[in-house]
């Protein structure tokens, strides 16, 4: 894929239906209940009529894509596990033995798993190119076939231009897949160590934040570590940072050529092809935001697609949600990544559409809702 390629994907997207969403706030006012006593439940489904182009929506199937990488940054120790994690972890998702897998079985979700660059081989009997043929199988569309991982960011770019637009091509491969499967909601989720330290060199070349203010210590780095993966993060976004922060498609491109990872790159592409089938995609934590806000940069009405699922422990995702204009509405301290954040969410979104379709009216109810006049007039609960 070349740059024009995606920025032809990218004019496909339209922002969410703003008449629709009214219609949607409407309804929602009609239901027999206090004005806004639901809260986040009715934002929920307000938004999510803008998504769809409905009103009344159902989000009974549900997909979470997991984009599996290695990054060649863990040479400089900035990792508390092994890269062998990342292998044994991707085996373990067809087995719904992980975190997500185990709440992707408990809440009835299913599990999309792709090979993007693993350090150590995958079996080739757990491979099927074909996505969603079989949900315990892995896809494989590995961009380096032979080494997997990416270039090590403290040494120089990670990958090619050519390289991270291949990445991004295959999430919004995933997302068409998961589109056509059928499915009405999508997670987006990722399997990488290392994966935090290209993410906090993204997120403070987006936002011209320094490394203090974005980097955390992943799944528990030693002081040692935490210190280098400083290190590591100040140099590759300084010249970003210094020119003001990313702020084109084509410089987005580029900075996650220069330090993501074939995982981010990936994450990035799903969220646009989400948008691009109008579909709601939901965000995990901190990885998972990083490439949701890229999207965005590259195109920002996909942003209207985006469901914060949960706050993340980790630093700097607070500061990237907060530039995507989106609000988490689970508090769990969660800091595991995979996705595992997004089967809980879509079960409260099922919730919010089911009351938007079910809930009796104050007409159907037989209650006069005069009562409420005054109450709505004043707006007693937004204010």
């Amino acid at each position: 894929m070349k740059t024009e390629e995606l920025i032809k994907i990218t004019e496909q997207i339209k922002p969410a239906c703003r008449e629709t969403m009214e219609m949607a706030k409407a309804r929602q006012e009609s239901l027999a209940k206090p004005p806004g006593s639901l809260g986040g439940l009715e934002d929920i489904s307000v938004r999510i009529a803008g998504m769809t182009g409905k009103v009344i929506n159902s989000v009974d199937r549900s997909c979470v894509a997991v984009f599996c990488a290695d990054n060649g940054v863990c040479a400089e120790g900035v990792a508390s596990a092994p890269q062998s994690v990342t292998m044994a972890q991707t085996v373990n998702f067809t087995r719904r033995l992980t975190g997500v897998g185990a709440l992707a079985e408990s809440f009835g979700s299913e599990l999309l798993i792709v090979d993007m660059g693993i350090k150590d081989r995958i079996p080739e009997s757990l491979y099927d190119d074909i996505p969603l043929r079989d949900t315990h199988k892995i896809v494989n569309r590995r961009i380096r076939p032979e080494t997997g991982e990416t270039d090590n960011i403290a040494e120089g770019p990670a990958m090619t231009v050519e390289e991270a637009l291949r990445a991004m091509k295959t999430g919004i491969e995933m997302a068409d897949a998961i589109s056509a499967a059928g499915y009405e909601i999508m997670g987006i989720g990722e399997m990488g160590i290392g994966n935090t330290s290209t993410s906090a060199a993204l997120l403070s070349s987006i936002t011209g934040r320094p490394a203090d203010e974005t980097v955390g210590r992943g799944g528990g780095v030693n002081d040692a570590g935490f210190a280098r993966k400083k290190e590591i993060v100040d140099k590759a976004s300084r010249p970003w940072r210094e020119a003001g922060g990313i702020k084109t498609a084509e410089e987005m491109t580029e900075a996650l050529a220069q330090m993501g990872g074939f995982d981010i790159c990936a994450m990035t592409g799903a969220y646009l092809g989400a948008a691009k089938n109008r579909m709601p995609v939901v965000i995990d934590g901190y990885i998972s935001v990083v490439a949701a806000l890229a999207a965005y940069v590259i195109c920002p009405d996909a942003g209207d697609y985006m469901i914060a699922s949960h706050k993340s422990f980790e630093r700097g995702y607070v500061m990237a949600v907060e530039m995507l204009g989106l609000k988490p509405f689970m508090a769990l301290d969660m800091r595991l990544g995979e996705g595992s954040g997004c089967p809980v969410a879509f079960k409260i979104i099922k919730g919010a559409c089911d009351v938007m379709a079910n809930m009796a009216t104050f007409e159907e109810a037989a209650i006069d809702d005069g009562y409420l006049e005054e109450i709505r007039s004043e707006d007693r609960f937004r204010k």
